[in-house]
């Protein structure tokens, strides 16, 4: 037997896609859910810990800066200890935060265990990917990213529901608790049928420290400023001008050295590729729609409409149930018609569903939006999926993860925007209508002049004095003011995420076609 034959290693037994599909999809899903499943559960938390609302969204805050700076690192972490290694470790320890946090007695320890949930949850999302592209086929690289794309994208719609639900029928610890019996089927399938590919990336010859340093200090005063931009009045604060600057020169230099050094923590060269950076620029403007549609609806349902917060959160299912239904009809599709026409007709058609949006006024119900947010269910697959799938169609296998962590970074930053864009337009929406509605209240107005004789007529009714119908009649008109200026302002974000996905129109024609895509894979092939 020859020195080749000894030292080379056995190819990874033979395992059904469909097995490997659902144990790396446990983790995504999870890991992604975890970020918006604790919101309904704040409130609650806020009596537990004996905290205000500026303080309990920290709980949110930390898992998301500790996920975001392990999504980044994925590549690099993979390379170090190995991928299926990283994913198990990952889910381990993604899986140990979430009983700790559940047994959260302070809110200083659920702080530092919602950052080891979050180390734990950043690096299954962008591996998932990684794994399902080299899983399928090329032929059925559509459908992996379809099936992808239900657990990274129906995660943040279902999040809200569950976290609603769970707390209260049974209370908070159980939005922690319920991960613990999900993570452990996933580690055991991931363990049983997931193997590392031999072409892999191994080991580190230089830890790149300055590269970590620079890369923790920018997406940490990134997450900061975003997230607490609005409640601290913006530029206003010195806390969000200190922390833009920090930011600002953290990925300056980040970049800067990510370029020179020979073992970069964040491959950025691999932007090179058109593909990628054009995905990831759409990859951003999706974030932004999807969970600033996320948020902001039921927002609108809670806070107009008065629903409670588990009716408010249902206003996402019709979406989610569209979403489940759609995406693995996309990603057939994506075999026979080209890419760019489903990518400019998911587009369309979302563009369509948030003119349908600009359309609400306070009369509406939850089935009034349905058919709405039906159309949004059918738009956004055809976007997701089919980008995601262009996106990485043509990087080398070797720097999947790299480029999958690249991708998944700028739709997490995307979000992270949609958040902090839709609480600051309604925030300065609301003060801008009320002005001009306030400017419309003077004696010349018949609307003002019929609506206070019809007040004044039901509270005498009611048998208040002539003094007290004055002062409730004009607190009527200010409550009603500020719901219809609160409705405008909803209406202009929904004008402005549409115009935002139209807006990426001229970057869906920029994708690769099949044609480039199937030669620059032969090219990869032969060399």
């Amino acid at each position: 037997m020859d020195s080749t034959s000894l030292n080379s290693k056995p190819a990874p037994p033979a395992v059904n896609k469909w097995l490997i599909t659902v144990a790396v999809m446990f983790g995504a899903f999870m890991a992604v859910m975890d970020i918006s499943v604790v919101n309904v559960s704040l409130p609650h938390m806020m009596g537990t810990f004996s905290e205000d609302i500026s303080a309990i969204t920290w709980v949110a805050t930390a898992y998301s800066i500790a996920e975001i700076i392990m999504v980044t690192m994925a590549g690099w972490w993979s390379a170090l200890i190995g991928r299926k290694r990283l994913y198990l470790f990952s889910f381990g320890l993604f899986t140990l935060g979430s009983m700790l946090c559940g047994t959260a007695v302070s809110f200083p320890q659920m702080l530092f265990y919602r950052v080891i949930q979050g180390i734990g949850g950043g690096a299954l999302i962008p591996v998932s990917q990684a794994i399902l592209r080299e899983t399928f086929p090329q032929e059925e690289q559509g459908m992996a990213m379809a099936l992808w794309g239900m657990g990274v994208v129906l995660a943040p719609a279902t999040g809200p529901i569950l976290g609603g639900w769970l707390t209260d029928n049974y209370g908070w610890p159980w939005v922690f608790y319920i991960n613990v019996p999900v993570s452990i089927a996933g580690i055991l399938m991931v363990a049983a049928y997931v193997h590392d590919p031999p072409y892999l990336r191994r080991g580190i010859k230089r830890v790149d420290w300055l590269g970590i340093f620079l890369l923790s200090v920018a997406l940490t005063t990134l997450q900061i400023v975003m997230e607490r931009g609005e409640q601290e009045n913006w530029f206003d604060s010195r806390m969000i001008q200190l922390g833009a600057a920090v930011c600002l020169i953290s990925i300056v230099g980040l970049i800067y050295w990510e370029l020179k050094t020979d073992e970069p923590v964040v491959n950025f060269r691999i932007l090179r590729n058109s593909a990628l950076s054009l995905g990831a620029t759409m990859g951003i403007v999706f974030g932004i729609v999807l969970f600033g549609s996320t948020f902001i609806l039921p927002q609108f349902t809670q806070t107009l409409l008065g629903y409670p917060a588990f009716d408010a959160a249902l206003v996402l299912a019709p979406r989610a149930m569209m979403l489940i239904v759609c995406m693995p009809v996309v990603g057939r599709l994506y075999r026979h018609v080209e890419a760019r026409l489903l990518v400019t007709f998911g587009i369309f058609v979302t563009c369509w569903a948030y003119y349908d949006l600009t359309q609400l006024s306070l009369s509406v119900g939850i089935w009034d939006m349905v058919p709405t947010l039906l159309v949004m269910g059918v738009g956004l697959p055809f976007v997701f999926v089919t980008t995601s799938t262009l996106s990485l169609s043509t990087i080398p296998k070797v720097n999947m993860t790299d480029a999958s962590s690249l991708y998944t970074l700028a739709r997490r930053i995307g979000g992270n925007m949609g958040y902090a864009l839709t609480a600051t337009l309604v925030s300065r929406g609301v003060q801008v209508h009320r002005v001009q509605l306030v400017s419309q209240i003077t004696p010349y107005n018949f609307n003002f002049n019929d609506f206070q004789q019809q007040a004044a007529a039901f509270l005498a009714h009611a048998g208040l004095n002539p003094a007290a119908i004055k002062q409730t009649g004009l607190a009527l008109v200010n409550l009603l003011i500020s719901r219809q200026a609160a409705m405008l302002a909803y209406n202009d974000v929904s004008w402005i995420m549409g115009f935002m996905f139209l807006a990426t129109l001229p970057m869906a024609f920029m994708l690769p076609s099949r044609k480039k895509i199937a030669q620059r894979q032969k090219e990869m092939n032969a060399a």
